[in-house]
Order: structure tokens, then sequence, then C-alpha cells
């Protein structure tokens, strides 16, 4: 959703090849791997092997269970944190050195973590995933502008 968001204003190109959905926007290039979430790192890789884009280029955004819904967290570099999808970019990229933007959905009742993770928002999540968009969009802005560190001081 934040990609979409981010990339209102550009055209989506599939490339097959990378598995991937990618629009540009100015010197930047995002990525939708077409892959299943755990699968994600060769599409990421593919793309930044592709534009030279090296991995401490990369922002990788992906959605967080152990975060409150709305919650937004940066960090530089580090582990998957139980992640899978981060772990395939990390994998393939060859690095924890990966900056990452963590958009917390709230926890899943036990035993429904798939259906929590791939279903909808409830209706009363509407609002809150609305700012949390706007939010996130404006502190993805923030890295361009002034940097991962400052974005951190601001949003985490």
């Amino acid at each position: 959703m934040l990609a979409d968001r981010l990339a209102a204003t550009a055209e989506w190109r599939v490339e097959k090849a990378w598995q991937a959905d990618v629009a540009r926007l100015g010197d930047v290039f995002i990525c939708k791997p077409r892959t299943f979430m755990n699968l994600s790192g060769g599409a990421v890789s593919m793309v930044a092997g592709f534009y030279k884009i090296t991995p401490v280029e990369v922002l990788t955004i992906l959605d967080d269970m152990a975060l409150p819904l709305g919650k937004l967290r940066f960090r530089a570099g580090g582990s998957a944190g139980g992640h899978n999808g981060l772990q395939s970019i990390l994998d393939h990229l060859g690095t924890r050195e990966v900056a990452r933007l963590r958009i917390g959905i709230g926890s899943a009742t036990p035993g429904d973590a798939v259906g929590h993770v791939l279903g909808r928002f409830t209706f009363e999540e509407q609002a809150a995933l609305e700012q949390t968009l706007n939010r996130a969009a404006d502190a993805v802005a923030c890295v361009q502008a002034q940097g991962l560190e400052a974005a951190m001081n601001l949003y985490n």
C-alpha cells in the first residue's frame, strides 16, 4: 500500500525477468516483488544489480506484527527479526546493513498469523491505516531529504 502511495504519480512497469513491478521517481526506484513475500530478495537484488544500487542505498519497507498498528520504526541494519521477507532480502544482498522501515500492523490472534498478515484491515482500522500511510510516506520523504538518522529521530 505504501509503495503504491509513494509511486502515485509514476507508471509501474512489469519486469517479468526480475519478477517485480518497478516504478521510477527521478533517481528513486520502487520495487514490488511479484514473488511470495518470503522470496522477495531475488527481485530486490536483481533490480538493485541492474540499476547499480548498493545495499546501503536500499530502504526495505515491511509490515511488523510485533509493533502496534500504526507504529513506525526505522533501523539502519541488523537481523531480520523473524521476518522471512526481510531475511530473503538480506541474504540476496549479502549484508545485514540494509535500512528498513517497519510498519506496525498489530498482533494476530493466536494461530492466525497468516490470516492476519494477508487479510484485510477492519473497518475500525481503516482510519488508523490512512494516517499511518500518510505518516510513513512523510517518513520516507524525510529519509530522501535529510537522511536515515534524521528520519529515525523524527519517526521512531
